[in-house]
Formats: C-alpha cells, structure tokens, sequence
C-alpha cells in the first residue's frame, strides 16, 4: 500500500509541474504554428502525447529510486530530480510566455545539465531507473536543438 501512495505522489509532483508548464503553453499551438521553424520540426500536435508519456516515466524514475532507498537516503538524485522538474516548468515560461529565446535556450542548456546529473544519479541507485530517463533526454536535447533554430530563425517573436 505504502508503495502504490509513494507512485502517486511521484505522479501528482511531476505532474504538477507539467500542469504548470502547461498553463504557460496554453497559447503553445497558436505561437508555435506562427513561428517559421526548420523543416525537421514536428507538428504542434506531437508534443502533447510525447510530453505525457515522458512525464510518466519521469515519475516512475523517481519513484523507483524512492522505492530503492527512501528520500533521505536518495536525497542528492531526488532533489535533482525536483530541480530539473521546476527547470522544466520554468523553460516553457521563457519561451511561450515571455517569448525569450536566448533565455529560454540558456535555460533548456541548464535543464539539459540537470537531466544528465540526474540520471547518472538516478543509474547508481537502480539502473532501470536511469534508463526510464534517457528518452526524456533525448527528447530534451532535440528540443534544445529546436529552440536554438527557432531563436535564430525568429528574431522578430523571440
């Protein structure tokens, strides 16, 4: 029982923070379809399906090393794992609230840092979850490479 609330709340932490990612993207698919962006960019319409798949196994990560070890034991991965959440929350603020690119692309290079600490964090206690980490990684480092070109390219929005 203990574990299935640990899950939970996991979830409901990541999932805040994706919530309040998402009130500063309310407007995402409207600014990002008037964006002139590089023919390689996926539509509009992928991200949200993608990001709720990554968040899922974001909390399913944290909640693995949790399981593992317990917060106070696992408190160095587990607060990274919380900062690079608020990172994440922050960097669509920049972008599609305040429609800062060059902040926005700085603040995606340091959530970009904070994912690489936390799975290696995350590897040493239990790989798998690690492991459940690398697509969001993945993900990340496209995105970055994303919102480089769509600062350069849009000078005039971002």
């Amino acid at each position: 029982m203990k574990q299935g609330w640990g899950l939970a709340g996991w979830a409901a932490v990541t999932f805040v923070a994706a919530a309040l990612g998402a009130l500063a993207s309310a407007n995402a698919p409207v600014f990002y379809v008037a964006l002139r962006l590089p023919p390689w960019a996926p539509p509009a319409s992928l991200f949200g399906p993608v990001w709720s798949v990554l968040y899922l196994t974001m909390a399913i990560a944290a909640w693995l090393v949790w399981r593992e070890r317990g917060f106070p034991a696992a408190r160095a991965g587990l607060s990274l794992f919380l900062l690079q959440l608020g990172a994440n929350a922050l960097w669509s603020w920049l972008f599609f609230g305040a429609q800062a690119g060059a902040l926005a692309f700085a603040e995606i290079l340091v959530l970009w840092a904070l994912i690489v600490a936390t799975i290696v964090s995350f590897w040493r206690v239990r790989v798998a979850a690690g492991a459940l980490l690398l697509p969001y990684y993945a993900w990340v480092t496209f995105a970055a490479v994303l919102c480089y070109e769509a600062w350069r390219l849009n000078p005039e929005l971002l």
